[in-house]
């Protein structure tokens, strides 16, 4: 019971204003100024690079981005917050650009750096590290939807998708120029087709859904080439597109029959999920994998031959069995000669080959030796299935020679013809069986599209997607760098200068300061789309910089923040929570790429067990334990079943492009924090690296503490709190020991035991956890 009012005490709250009729009607005076200077603005219009505003605080101003802030705060008799101090800056800006907290060392430093580029020197720091394309890549894979399986009733494990995340870390990490990064992922095996780099980055387009027990291709062909179109238009349009698939779009101009236009540019689209690697370009995580693979393959040789001997017998008969339960449409592809195969068939027949395994065929063997009701009942395959589970048994007994993770294949888009594509029409209410009008590809005429476009076929490809690359990356493209510079706005000031991030269309919001995401777009461009010129414009404003403290002022005048007088104060990210929490304890392993991991979902004992969830579902925990303590970016994203740790905290939703966190309240996190014997190893972890680096002093402890966790010392208020916190901890513990129960949690690693007091050192421990449960820790501020 003491325990929780000290919680209560620690974490404090943010108290909501009350909304006054004065209030309300400052802020449509507000609003109807606002209202004024955007009506002339349009998404659709072409990126002009705007005067910088005349301000009268001149002094404020560190760039154009702030003259554009302070002009509209003037206008409405606001000045911008005073500077936040520097220990909350970094804590704000190492968060922001790297997800991860700064260490007491790393706050110190640049607190006590009096040099005049003491924030250039920071932000060049943080824009330099790794750390910079992992968190990019997070947010970015979000939009992409990606995951490691496929989703559906199977949710069957794709192995090479960590590539694609490599590749998007990596990007960030180089700075390629966004629109080359547009370009090699929707286009990269057409532009590039010599480079594997370029090849993986097409696994944007790939990370769809996919249900491989669909019976109909045909329709599976429809509705992965509506999930791309969907995907780019989402993405990196911020057009909801996908309304106009069904009929012509209810709030934006963009007819139905534009919508199976932008389609008709993946119609020739395939995927191969076993496109061999380059050789030489393998890396250390490849070599591993190929190692022991080929130490399962011989031990396995004699055992997999007869087995592969047994299904010959039935193979013939099996596949028939199985490509005679696709639908009509699919059959006709399917049995059709190969010779007279038009593009359609090509592509059915493509993806019938690649979701073919010889699993369906051991299903046939068995099902036809021990159903006997079954038409194609065969006692000659009695035998022969009771030969096969020998077989399956003594396999099993070499699974731990299996790989743990990785693969020997990339995912690569590619189309299997060039100027023979398959036809796209335009369907009534989106229905793929009731096919109307065929269309070529062309760009909707909102987005300044003027009919069909011009397309160059390559000699392995008909160069639609190219084309559609080309457009979108073009420095004349109205809506993209918009859309982009804007989501990284959002990043950073928790709302896009158009709130609704994923749609700039008519029922989306206004700008609030349409001038300035046109300069953010016009100086993207203009930089060479340099993704970190543009991270550290924004790092190093003075927009960015103000004190997020609460103003009466400015909550009169714009209660909902919408013109930045106060910088906002933001929960961290599902991610961040569990990744801090581990930087803090010093349980991080640092690093970079590789297939992805299973931590523990229970805690750190389950070692090599797994949480069986139907077959490929299995949750099989990584027998190298530094596996436990990666990025949450490294973490397997199985579809159907998330992580449970960062669950509570509004993660990304695998299954469709996501491009805003959400930032609900709920009771299950705080009892996943305080319940997860997960966390509270992590806190017993900090403890001991608390005691380690502050010594024995209670004062110096306590001070630690929260200079790892919060960038500050604790007030005179929090250090009296915390003080008698631990002093009615230890009481508690000695009357539960003295009842015959001492059951206490130690810090772990401890260097010094010498004067080790197991029950000091125990309510510590529970100190350590409570404050790092606190609003102090799971808010950047």
């Amino acid at each position: 019971m003491k325990k929780s009012i000290y919680i209560s005490i620690l974490l404090g709250s943010f108290a909501l204003q009350g909304v006054t009729a004065e209030t309300v009607a400052v802020a449509q005076v507000a609003k109807a100024a606002q209202t004024a200077s955007t009506k002339a603005w349009s998404p659709y219009q072409p990126v002009k690079d705007p005067a910088v505003p005349a301000v009268k605080q001149k002094g404020w101003v560190r760039s154009p981005i702030d003259a554009f802030v302070l002009a509209q705060l003037e206008a409405n008799g606001l000045k911008p917050s005073a500077e936040a101090d520097r220990a909350t800056f970094i804590r704000r800006a190492t968060l922001d650009a790297w997800g991860l907290l700064p260490t007491p060392e790393e706050i110190k430093a640049f607190v006590n750096d009096k040099s005049p580029q003491a924030y250039e020197k920071l932000v060049d720091r943080l824009l330099a590290s790794h750390h910079f394309g992992e968190r990019q890549a997070r947010r970015w894979l979000d939009l992409a939807r990606y995951a490691d399986s496929t989703g559906f009733q199977n949710d069957n494990t794709r192995p090479n998708n960590w590539r694609y995340r490599d590749y998007v870390i990596n990007a960030f990490n180089s700075d390629k120029p966004f629109s080359r990064f547009i370009q090699e992922q929707v286009a990269g095996d057409e532009l590039w087709p010599a480079d594997q780099n370029a090849r993986i980055a097409t696994g944007f387009l790939a990370g769809y859904p996919d249900n491989f027990n669909s019976r109909d291709l045909v329709q599976r062909k429809y509705q992965i080439e509506t999930d791309m179109t969907d995907l780019v238009g989402e993405t990196f349009l911020a057009a909801t597109v996908g309304c106009a698939r069904c009929h012509n779009h209810k709030a934006d101009k963009v007819s139905q029959k534009e919508y199976f236009q932008l389609q008709s540019f993946f119609a020739n689209t395939a995927f191969n999920e076993k496109a061999p690697l380059d050789k030489g370009s393998e890396t250390d995580f490849d070599k591993a994998y190929q190692k022991q693979q080929a130490v399962y393959n011989e031990a396995t040789k004699e055992i997999r031959a007869k087995q592969k001997a047994i299904l010959d017998k039935v193979r013939e008969a099996g596949r028939k069995y199985y490509n005679e339960r696709y639908l009509d449409d699919s059959r006709a592809a399917i049995f059709k000669p190969e010779s007279e195969w038009n593009a359609l068939d090509k592509w059915v027949n493509w993806r019938k080959q690649a979701v073919a395994t010889d699993n369906e065929i051991v299903s046939y063997l068995r099902d036809t030796a021990e159903e006997k009701t079954r038409p194609d009942y065969n006692e000659a395959h009695v035998d022969l299935w009771k030969q096969y589970k020998a077989l399956q048994e003594e396999i099993k007994q070499f699974d731990k020679l299996k790989p743990a993770k990785g693969s020997n294949w990339a995912t690569t888009a590619l189309e299997l013809t060039s100027t023979d594509v398959p036809p796209t029409h335009v369907r009534f209410g989106g229905i793929h069986e009731r096919p109307l009008e065929a269309v070529k590809p062309a760009i909707p005429a909102l987005w300044g599209g003027k009919g069909e476009v011009a397309i160059t076929p390559t000699e392995k490809s008909s160069g639609r997607r190219s084309a559609l690359a080309q457009w979108l990356s073009s420095n004349d493209n109205p809506l993209t760098a918009r859309v982009y510079v804007n989501r990284v706005w959002a990043q950073y000031f928790d709302k896009g200068i158009i709130a609704t991030v994923a749609d700039f269309g008519r029922a989306g919001q206004k700008p609030t300061h349409p001038e300035l995401l046109d300069h953010l777009a016009s100086d993207f461009v203009g930089n060479g789309w340099s993704v970190k010129k543009l991270h550290r414009d924004i790092l190093l404003s003075a927009t960015y910089r103000q004190s997020s403290d609460e103003r009466p002022d400015a909550v009169k005048v714009d209660p909902e923040n919408k013109l930045l007088a106060v910088y906002p104060r933001k929960r961290l990210e599902a991610e961040v929570i569990r990744d801090s929490l581990l930087y803090a304890s010093g349980l991080l392993v640092d690093k970079v790429g590789g297939p992805s991991v299973f931590p523990p979902v229970l805690k750190s004992g389950d070692v090599g067990k797994s949480q069986d969830f139907a077959g490929n579902r299995a949750w099989t925990v990584s027998e190298e334990k530094e596996d436990w303590y990666r990025r949450s970016l490294y973490v397997f994203t199985r579809r159907s079943f998330p992580y449970p740790i960062t669950q509570n905290f509004d993660p990304a939703n695998p299954n469709n492009p996501h491009h805003k966190r959400d930032v609900t309240t709920t009771p299950l996190q705080a009892l996943t924090l305080f319940n997860s014997e997960i966390v509270f190893d992590w806190s017993q972890a900090l403890a001991g690296r608390v005691i380690n680096e502050a010594g024995p002093s209670e004062d110096a402890q306590l001070n630690r503490v929260y200079e790892i966790l919060f960038a500050r010392q604790p007030s005179k208020a929090e250090r009296t709190a915390l003080k008698q916190f631990l002093a009615d901890e230890q009481i508690a513990i000695r009357q539960k020991a003295a009842g015959g129960k001492f059951e206490v949690a130690v810090p772990a690693g401890l260097k010094d035991t010498k004067s080790y007091d197991p029950v000091k050192s125990a309510a510590f421990v529970d100190l350590v956890h409570t404050v790092a449960n606190s609003n102090s820790f799971a808010y950047r501020f």
